[in-house]
């Protein structure tokens, strides 16, 4: 029940949080915190990648976090990050 209120806060107040809680901002870098796979395609992101230099764009929908790997480009749900 602490997490959906953490959650609608955030939501509220626009700031993004990982998993830990942490808020998150445009430069940081994160760790994945579970194995990913790439809907559409046989990429998977491993578990523990860490991602430099991550983007917040404004009415992404429900994917908040925009980041580029040595894979690709994606977009991420915050629930599956973690502040390094």
């Amino acid at each position: 029940m602490v997490e959906q209120a953490d959650e609608a806060t955030a939501e509220i107040d626009g700031v993004i949080l990982d998993v830990n809680g942490n808020a998150l901002a445009d430069g940081d870098a994160v760790i994945l915190i579970k194995d990913l796979k790439v809907k559409g395609s046989s990429i998977v992101l491993k578990k523990g990648t860490k991602v430099k230099s991550i983007r917040l764009p404004q009415g992404a929908g429900d994917h908040e976090v925009d980041c580029k790997t040595d894979q690709g480009a994606f977009m991420l749900k915050a629930c599956f990050l973690k502040k390094a």
